[in-house]
Parts: structure tokens; C-alpha cells; sequence
């Protein structure tokens, strides 16, 4: 009885130290998610202007450009995977690479190659377990999104797209990472990058009419300088919104954490005072086994 007092004992000592870890990585989280969604927040204006901008020149310039030019049959494209640089995070980076699996599958079932560029520890980890070939990665910092970052990948891709497939390049370009919903509820997402599909976002009333552009200089300029902007942008965006999911993912998986490290102390406390009641009980009855032997031997 003794001994397996012992293990209850340092078993509830091991769950309250994995407890108070368990606790401090959910407070630390939750302090995270809001600068994440305050630089998610910060973000938007700007996103929304270069939207509006690009779309304009796009929808009224009427210029074939290169990113904007759908391929009829396209034989080659480009994955980017965002997942993150540490775990302990529940399924985050395990839905984020479901989804790009998702992805590659419909992509090859219409007859495309499909090249990678990943983003995160974890997705680096699960490409070289399965020996699987990739571009180039960027880890470090997936919590924290640096723009430069951000331009980095934006360069890649665009050096890629502008090259023809027989050069190795790619026909298209899609980006694959969670998008934050709420605190509960992280969503992996898969969106087309390049070629770009603008639409003039601006609600307008009834009573209003679409504005004519002049552009200065000509569109085609104004579109080569808006679109690579525009790229960088939409990439920010999503890091920002991964950086966000991961820090309510791992929240989530902690605070679930942490309450199943209460109901361990509780049920080995229950096992403990279970064994110790039964050690007493046991004791008891050995001193009394041992009283009624001495009363027996003196009555002899």
C-alpha cells in the first residue's frame, strides 16, 4: 500500500508541474491574440485601399496584363503553406496541411504539377519526414509576421510567375493558411493568389454612378507598380491572420489542457486517499489482530 501511495503522490506532483506550464502558455496566448488582432485590424484600411486600387485600373483601364491573364489549360502551380514554428497548438498546422493536401489532389486531378513554398517549422517537419520536394522555406517568427518576410515571398512568387512553365514556372499561385473567426473557431483556408481576380468592392447607391478614371501614367505602368504592392499585402494579410489563429489555437488547446490536468490531480487525490484510507484500515487491523494474540496467549 505504501508504494503505491508513493506513485499516486508524485503523479499528482507531475500533473500540478504540467498544470502550472500548461496555465502559463494559455495566459500568455490570450495576452498575444489581442496585439495579433489589433495589427489584423491595423492592417485592413490599407488592404482595402490597394483592393480599391488595383481593382479600378483592372476593371476600367481594359490592359492585358500578365498577373491578370487567366491561363486556359495551366500544367504547373505553386502552394504556399502557412503553419506555424512551435506546437503544443491542438490541430492547427494538421488542418493547414490537410487542406493543402486537399489542394494538390484537385490540382493533380486536373492534370498539374504542383510545386511548393512553405512557411513554418511544422510544415518544413512534415515535408522532410515524407521526403517530399520544396522551393524554399521561411521559419522563424510565424507568432510575430515581419513585412520583409512578406516581401521575401512575394519576390519568389513573382520571379516563378513571370517565368513560363517550360522555364519552370508556374500558370497559378495559391495560399494555403487558417483564417481567424473567433476564439474558438479557426478555419483553414485556400486562395487563389495569382492569377489576380479583382472586383471594385465599393458599395455604391442607387442614386450614385461608378466614377471614370484617368490614368496617370498609363494603366499598364499604374498596374505594374499597384500589383506587386498589392501581392505583398495580400500575403501580410494572411500571415497576420495565421499569427492570430495559431495564438487562439494554442489558447484553446491549453486551457483544454489544463482542465484535464485537474481531473488527474482529482482522481489521483481520490486514489490517494483511497490507498491511504486502506493502509489505515490495514493497520488497524494488525494492531488489533495483534492485541487479541497477546490477550489469547495470557489467558494460556
Amino acid at each position: 500500500m505504501g508504494a503505491q501511495l508513493r506513485v499516486y503522490r508524485q503523479k499528482i506532483k507531475s500533473a500540478k508541474t504540467t498544470k502550472k506550464i500548461t496555465r502559463a502558455m494559455e495566459l500568455i496566448s490570450a495576452s498575444r491574440i489581442q496585439k495579433a488582432q489589433q495589427r489584423v485590424a491595423a492592417s485592413t484600411p490599407y488592404t482595402r485601399a490597394v483592393t480599391r486600387a488595383v481593382s479600378a485600373v483592372a476593371s476600367h483601364a481594359n490592359i492585358d496584363h500578365p498577373l491578370t491573364r487567366a491561363v486556359a489549360n495551366p500544367v504547373r502551380s505553386a502552394v504556399v503553406i502557412f503553419t506555424s514554428d512551435r506546437g503544443l497548438a491542438g490541430a492547427f498546422s494538421s488542418g493547414v496541411l490537410k487542406e493543402a493536401e486537399a489542394l494538390t489532389a484537385r490540382l493533380k486531378a486536373q492534370g498539374q504539377e504542383v510545386v511548393y513554398f512553405l512557411v513554418g517549422r511544422k510544415a518544413v517537419g512534415n515535408f522532410n519526414f515524407r521526403r517530399r520536394p520544396f522551393i524554399k522555406d521561411w521559419t522563424g517568427g510565424t507568432d510575430l509576421p515581419q513585412f520583409e518576410t512578406a516581401t521575401s515571398i512575394a519576390n519568389e512568387l513573382l520571379a516563378l510567375f513571370s517565368k513560363s512553365t517550360e522555364e519552370g514556372g508556374v500558370d497559378e499561385i495559391f495560399l494555403v493558411g487558417n483564417e481567424f473567426v473567433s476564439m474558438m473557431i479557426q478555419e483553414p483556408k485556400t486562395a487563389r493568389l495569382l492569377p489576380l481576380e479583382v472586383v471594385e468592392q465599393q458599395a455604391v447607391a442607387e442614386h450614385e454612378v461608378f466614377p471614370l478614371y484617368e490614368f496617370e501614367p498609363e494603366a499598364d505602368k499604374v498596374l505594374d507598380a499597384l500589383l506587386p504592392v498589392y501581392i505583398e499585402n495580400r500575403i501580410y494579410n494572411v500571415m497576420l491572420q495565421s499569427a492570430a489563429a495559431e495564438h487562439a489555437a494554442r489558447q484553446k488547446a491549453m486551457k483544454s489542457a489544463t482542465d484535464n490536468a485537474d481531473k488527474l490531480i482529482l482522481n489521483y487525490t481520490r486514489l490517494a486517499n483511497a490507498a491511504r484510507q486502506a493502509e489505515i484500515t490495514q493497520q488497524i487491523s494488525e494492531i488489533v489482530g495483534g492485541a487479541d494474540a497477546l490477550a489469547t496467549v495470557n489467558e494460556d
